[in-house]
């Protein structure tokens, strides 16, 4: 799934319980981190008419941050920054597996070709998760999980007073939802 549906759904899981703005932070950071594994895109296509291309897109994304391994570290980082250190580290682990499950589900490539999610990399390569039914990047079940995330968002912005825009900027997070507010009515 696209790293923009990845954040939607990872900020609305922080919003499942009363987060301080950190922890809804690192449960957001939780669900989108991992595709921190598919930047070798970048020198891939940097080096594409070279010699000797790179590769590291095709060979690594969904192998070095879709992992037991790195799911532990987002644990390990997460209790020792969060406030409310339990309810964190339990949306923490949500988020990141809601995270692989979407990718599981649709991240097919339009040649048909699927990454499989090596989930105990980088101690076994023998569980590699894939789906039969998994749909491609640009299908419409995405299409339709993304819309409603940002519905759901929008929504949830205008009732709690607070936007994914929080994790960015606070000044265009209270225009944002003093916008909501103006044309949809106050909370």
């Amino acid at each position: 799934m696209s790293p923009v549906t990845h954040f939607l759904l990872s900020w609305l899981v922080a919003n499942t319980a009363e987060l301080e703005p950190r922890d809804r932070a690192l449960v957001t950071a939780a669900g989108v981190i991992p595709d921190i594994d598919g930047l070798g895109v970048v020198a891939d296509l940097i080096t594409k008419n070279s010699p000797r291309p790179l590769l590291l897109y095709e060979e690594f994304h969904h192998i070095l941050a879709h992992n037991i391994a790195f799911f532990l570290l987002l644990v390990i980082g997460s209790s020792l920054l969060a406030k409310r250190k339990w309810i964190t580290i339990f949306l923490v682990a949500v988020s990141f597996h809601i995270h692989l499950l979407c990718d599981i589900a649709g991240s097919k490539g339009p040649d048909g070709s699927q990454w499989p999610v090596c989930y105990l990399w980088p101690f076994s390569d023998s569980w590699q998760l894939t789906w039969g039914g998994q749909w491609e990047l640009n299908a419409w079940p995405n299409v339709l999980i993304t819309a409603a995330a940002i519905t759901l968002s929008v929504f949830l912005a205008w009732k709690r007073g607070y936007s994914p825009l929080e994790l960015f900027s606070h000044e265009a997070d209270r225009s944002f939802v003093n916008t909501l507010r103006t044309r949809f009515g106050g909370k």
